[in-house]
């Protein structure tokens, strides 16, 4: 057998078991939507019932569901990861004027809705994970659709220079369901000029 055609054997062996890999490793549709609304009850079964709950008694007698954009599977981003090598200290404010240490860890940078977008990766000074990261952001539904003082999301690096962000994924912060609770605002970097249509929405009581 002819060296070049063991070659492209060798080639069409290893693009098809690539193929497969990237069939067999992708998440199923509804595998992923069911993740979704079984994280989305989780929060509703905390935020109705748990004794951390920012809601009050009154609050929780009349609380019936918590207010969700449709799942969409777009809003879930690769974003390459971009080391911040100075990894200084933020005081990030908080909504009652006071201020919160965290770390500037990382950049995560995406494509979404046709714009190449930046936000900043904060780490808590108390982490014991180096993977997790403290992700809170706002956008143009902020004060509209969603809660005024910016949504938060929990990411973990999953690849070397690679973070997966699911924007289905944002949640509230305590100061949504109560004022007397303090809550870190997005810093300015993470104030996106696009609307994620995604996560929960702004809550109602």
């Amino acid at each position: 057998m002819k060296t070049n055609t063991i070659l492209i054997i060798f080639v069409s062996v290893v693009v098809l078991a690539a193929v497969g890999y990237m069939l067999t490793s992708a998440e199923d549709p509804e595998v992923y939507l069911e993740k979704i609304e079984a994280e989305r009850e989780r929060q509703y079964k905390f935020i109705r019932y748990n004794i951390d709950s920012p809601l009050s008694d009154e609050q929780k007698q009349n609380f019936k569901e918590l207010d969700f954009y449709p799942i969409d599977p777009l809003y879930k981003v690769k974003a390459r990861l971009i080391s911040n090598e100075e990894k200084r200290m933020r005081e990030v404010p908080m909504t009652d004027g006071s201020v919160e240490k965290y770390i500037e860890h990382s950049y995560a940078e995406f494509e979404l809705n046709g714009k190449t977008n930046r936000l900043l990766l904060l780490q808590s000074v108390d982490e014991k994970d180096m993977r997790n990261f403290f992700l809170a952001f706002a956008d143009e539904t902020s004060g509209r659709d969603t809660y005024g003082g910016g949504r938060y999301i929990n990411v973990r690096q999953d690849g070397k220079t690679s973070i997966t962000i699911d924007f289905n994924l944002a949640y509230n912060p305590y100061c949504a369901y109560n004022p007397d609770y303090a809550c870190p605002l997005p810093p300015k970097e993470n104030l996106l000029n696009i609307s994620i249509e995604a996560g929960e929405k702004n809550y109602k009581d």
